[in-house]
């Protein structure tokens, strides 16, 4: 949980900034996220986990408060190509990990390993660019659909 503290925090001030508050809606929306690392959640998988204990929040307020997130750059949006926007903490100080997406579940792994490295520094020299971050989707079976 010490990194939800951490994004308490940093949540706070950003939404002080643009003039927002940490409602009791958008906590446990953020709680959610640090309760599932791991997860690449959709708003309807937010909506299903924060009913257990916020049963009262309706399925619009977390998508208004998904997408706040995602401009404050508190969470990342991504699209796996599912038709579903799926959510994750934002790293944007690091290259982003990349994933495994199995087309038959629609299963999403993460991998660390960052293999683009060298290919970068020739892109960035030349083409006098600088890269700031890239991201890397692999879709395929896994291991329970092959």
């Amino acid at each position: 949980m010490k990194k939800l503290g951490h994004t308490v925090d940093v949540l706070k001030q950003k939404l002080y900034d643009k003039e927002y508050k940490l409602t009791p809606q958008r906590r446990v929306v953020l709680e959610v996220f640090a309760n599932n690392p791991e997860k690449h959640l959709s708003a309807e998988d937010v909506y299903d986990k924060v009913r257990e204990t916020y049963p009262e929040i309706g399925l619009a307020t977390v998508y208004r408060t998904l997408d706040l997130f995602a401009e404050l750059d508190i969470l990342q949006k991504m699209d796996f190509g599912d038709g579903r926007a799926r959510y994750e903490f934002s790293e944007s100080e690091v290259h982003h990990h990349h994933h495994l997406i199995c087309l038959k579940c629609g299963s999403v792994t993460e991998f660390e390993d960052d293999l683009l490295e060298a290919l970068e520094a020739v892109i960035e020299k030349k083409n006098h660019f600088e890269i700031i971050n890239h991201e890397l989707k692999f879709y395929g079976y896994c291991n329970k659909c092959r």
